[in-house]
């Protein structure tokens, strides 16, 4: 099933986002008091944002204590004609969290959390490699986290907005 299509985002839809980016838990209420709306106007702009798949609410703790201390960066290399089916064939993938089309020295950066080297290069060797059109993998693996921030992707960037 394809997601709705998306209304763009306008000035209420950013100050929503960003209030609930400071604290997901903060209550449709508050929200609504401090923008000076109505609750009502909260809950439905949430419930839309959230069909058009522009937001989430997740359970997010700290990877180190799933058992997963290894935050692992995969830089892939790819015949430009397959790029979009790599990526496709990538986000499948449960081991793997994130996956960004890339400008640059990879084409398509994934990442994952890994327990353990062999499971990685398992991973790499027999279901990347084995890819349609991929012609390298570079891998890196954290050993210090400065920051990492899985359950928040902010809308920061200023684009145009339709106002309310």
């Amino acid at each position: 099933m394809s997601p709705p299509t998306s209304q763009p985002l306008d000035t209420l839809d950013r100050k929503i986002v960003d209030k609930l980016a400071r604290d997901a838990r903060v209550s449709n209420r508050a929200i609504a008091a401090e923008l000076g709306i109505t609750e009502g106007t909260i809950r439905m702009r949430i419930k839309r944002l959230q069909a058009e798949g522009l937001i989430q609410f997740t359970v997010v703790q700290d990877f180190r204590l799933a058992g997963s201390p290894s935050l692992c960066m995969l830089g892939i290399n790819v015949e430009p004609s397959q790029v979009a089916s790599v990526a496709e064939e990538l986000k499948q993938l449960e081991e793997i969290s994130c996956v960004v089309l890339m400008l640059g020295r990879y084409s398509i950066l994934a990442m994952g959390l890994f327990t353990n080297i062999e499971q990685l290069n398992e991973l790499v060797m027999t279901r990347i490699r084995s890819l349609p059109g991929v012609q390298k993998v570079e891998t890196s693996i954290s050993i210090h986290n400065l920051k990492y921030e899985a359950g928040v992707a902010k809308i920061t960037s200023p684009q145009p907005t339709v106002d309310a």
